[in-house]
């Protein structure tokens, strides 16, 4: 079997044949009607369909790029390492609603995770029909997990022989077995137009009748793309028809025109749906249309119209359900390029935001590098359609980028060839700002798709209102965790210290990690990292007084378990309803010396100086919080000369999907490589590296590294 490019990327003949493989070998272990796999990119965070077979790749266009962090079957197999099984739409919306929101089909559908020797490479998916209020039973689970084991040892295999894993190109369209024979002479006596077109919307028969309403003589129209053969079927109104059939196994029928004069023909299209492929009749005339899955059928004359209708809902509801998920404007504005663009075929996606009287280019993407900096901080009385699609409260469509400069004379333009629409950005009747689409090629808006996209805007303006606040509440909630760390850490002759905090990046609301280095006497150091659980100015309140109880203990002169049990005690008397963890170390910087204690805290690391670096393993209590009768056993540990003691909060280690002791062997590994002598400074900013890039953080950060000198 030889997998062929579904879009105009190369693909290596060793790759094409282990995907291809993988894909139709999954299809027939757990008797699905498609399938295909996903790849991680080159892109940080996107994963790209790298093959499909069973479905037509054009279809399902939009799907073809997933971020890991979007709540996608596909993205929550790769981030979780965990398989995925969906026997039915019911289970689907509810785990799954944007998917089900742009696939409104009944369908079954299983996702396993492709990884080896520890490397995740992508996720193996077989859609097959579905199976309302019957789980996927143990076999199938079992057959998904062998294929996708399979698959990851062949990548690796690929991997080591110098053969690139990742996937940038549009996907490999896989052809699927083909069954049975030629319709032959009894198809070409009916008046009905009959065409077989397999899994991948390719024509593999085409009667006479059919013939005839193409245009074209049968005999020609085998072997071509159905779309290519029939590009009135082409219309955004039919692609959700045609996903119903592929997916759901059930007849689909509805209404499409043929022609471009001004009173075109109705051809009733029929899709009657097989495991390798469909059959397409086409007649005259109209008649009833019906979906998979319809509470009712429509009656005659409802045709195109109710479908263009039924298909325009998918893209509100997909992208509103996306922006409900989205805080920051930047996010807003990444939801939007995700969603929108795909939606409607566009390139460039720019979004400017009003302040005062200003627009200020907030988002922008396929433009060319620097052409949208000479419109940043425009007034409101400048003309360009950007402003006074704001303005006036009125879209603006230019169907070529000559209508463009020919309504506005003089405005620069980024391309010779395109569209471009401008769109008013106004939430609860206040301006909010604009936004533009860009398309590569001319191209008309119908009165349906102006209707969307008017639409749209308002979903986005409301979103980006939203965000907007959440910007400004969040900086001034980043200002007040910044208020209750330490500005400065102690300097002394023996030990130097770095402390580093990083708030998570997936929310607004404050954390409790803290840390705190505290002179006890003239020759004793405490070293203090915490947690309280949970987030929001409660948490920091928390910590905040956590913080000073410790140091007011410590400067009291207690011992490590004094220090822990009295904060614990404290906690529970002010009965905040949270509770934290907690490691004290106190340290003598002239011997090295030092006596720890801890409640519930990730283990410290231990760098010698001889590069050795181990995960110390420290006597510990409960939680703070939680115990008044708790008791926290002390450890004694020698610093000496070069070594570096490492703590920190749980946020540093934790990835969803994986598990914390993964998590702690790979900063063991960061801390033992990083470069000796180092400023302790490089060292701290090494080690959140990798922290501090990814964009989904979940929890906040704390590091404290201390370090003796030589004596």
């Amino acid at each position: 079997m030889t997998a062929r490019p579904d879009g105009d990327g190369p693909a290596s003949d060793a790759a094409g044949r282990v995907l291809a493989r993988a894909a139709v070998g999954a299809v027939r272990a757990v008797g699905g009607c498609a399938g295909g796999v996903y790849l991680r990119s080159d892109t940080e965070g996107l994963l790209r369909m790298a093959a499909v077979t069973g479905l037509p790749g054009v279809l399902f266009r939009p799907w073809w790029r997933i971020q890991v962090n979007r709540p996608y079957p596909v993205a929550e197999a790769f981030r979780s390492g965990q398989a995925v099984h969906l026997p039915d739409g019911e289970t689907a919306v509810r785990r799954f609603p944007q998917l089900m929101a742009g696939l409104p089909f009944p369908f079954g559908s299983l996702y396993e995770p492709v990884a080896a020797g520890g490397r995740r490479f992508g996720v193996l998916l077989v859609v097959r029909p579905a199976t309302p209020g019957v789980p996927v039973d143990a076999d199938d689970r079992r057959r998904m997990r062998e294929a996708a084991d399979r698959l990851g040892r062949d990548l690796a295999e690929l991997a080591a022989a110098g053969d690139p894993v990742h996937w940038d190109r549009d996907p490999l369209g896989v052809p699927w077995p083909q069954a049975g024979g030629s319709a032959g002479e009894a198809a070409d006596r009916l008046p009905v137009g009959v065409l077989s077109v397999d899994r991948q919307g390719v024509i593999g028969f085409a009667n006479a009748a059919a013939g005839e309403l193409s245009g074209m003589p049968a005999a020609r129209l085998a072997g071509r793309g159905l779309w290519e053969a029939l590009p009135w079927l082409g219309h955004p109104a039919f692609e959700d028809h045609f996903r119903g059939a592929y997916l759901s196994g059930e007849a689909v029928c509805f209404e499409a025109r043929r022609g471009k004069d001004a009173d075109p023909a109705a051809v009733s299209v029929g899709l009657y749906p097989a495991p390798s492929g469909l059959t397409v009749t086409l007649e005259a005339g109209g008649r009833p249309v019906y979906a998979p899955g319809a509470a009712a059928r429509a009656g005659p004359g409802s045709g195109a119209a109710a479908a263009s209708r039924a298909s325009a809902l998918y893209r509100p509801v997909a992208l509103a359900i996306a922006l409900t998920e989205a805080m920051t404007a930047r996010q807003v504005s990444a939801v939007v390029t995700e969603e929108l663009l795909p939606a409607f075929g566009g390139r460039q996606l720019a979004i400017y935001l009003l302040d005062e009287r200003h627009l200020y280019l907030a988002w922008e993407t396929g433009f060319p590098r620097g052409f949208l900096d000479r419109f940043d901080g425009v007034s409101l009385d400048a003309r360009l359609p950007g402003v006074e699609t704001l303005t006036s409260g009125r879209p603006l469509f230019f169907e070529s980028m000559q209508h463009l400069a020919s309504a506005y004379p003089g405005i620069p333009l980024d391309a010779d060839v395109g569209a471009r629409a401008f769109l008013p950005l106004i939430a609860s009747g206040r301006p909010v700002g604009s936004c533009i689409l860009g398309f590569d090629a001319p191209r008309g808006f119908s009165r349906e798709e102006r209707t969307v996209l008017t639409a749209l805007a308002g979903l986005i303006a409301q979103a980006l209102a939203r965000a907007r606040r959440y910007d400004s509440e969040a900086a001034l909630a980043r200002g007040l965790q910044a208020a209750l760390l330490p500005h400065r850490l102690p300097v002394t002759g023996r030990v130097a210290t770095v402390g580093r905090y990083l708030p998570g990046s997936a929310g607004m609301d404050v954390g409790g990690d803290w840390y705190d280095v505290v002179e006890t006497g003239p020759d004793r150091l405490a070293l203090v990292i915490g947690d309280v659980q949970g987030h929001g100015v409660a948490a920091a309140a928390t910590m905040g007084q956590l913080r000073s109880a410790v140091r007011a203990f410590a400067l009291s002169g207690n011992s490590p378990e004094q220090v822990v049990r009295g904060t614990n005690q404290l906690l529970i008397d002010l009965d905040p309803g949270q509770f934290a963890s907690c490691c004290y170390v106190l340290l003598d910087p002239a011997s090295g010396r030092a006596v720890a204690a801890r409640a519930g805290h990730p283990q410290p690391l231990l760098r010698h100086a001889d590069g050795r670096t181990e995960v110390l393993d420290l006597a510990g209590g409960v939680v703070l919080g939680v115990d008044p009768g708790a008791s926290y056993p002390e450890t004694e540990l020698l610093l000496e000369p070069g070594a570096v003691l490492a703590l920190y909060t749980d946020g540093l280690v934790e990835v969803p999907g994986a598990d914390i002791d993964e998590g702690v062997e790979r900063l063991r590994s960061v801390l033992a490589a990083a470069a000796r002598p180092a400023p302790l400074t490089e060292t701290a900013d090494r080690l959140v590296a990798e922290a501090d890039e990814r964009a989904d953080r979940p929890d906040d950060i704390a590091l404290l590294l201390a370090s003796r000198a030589d004596a």
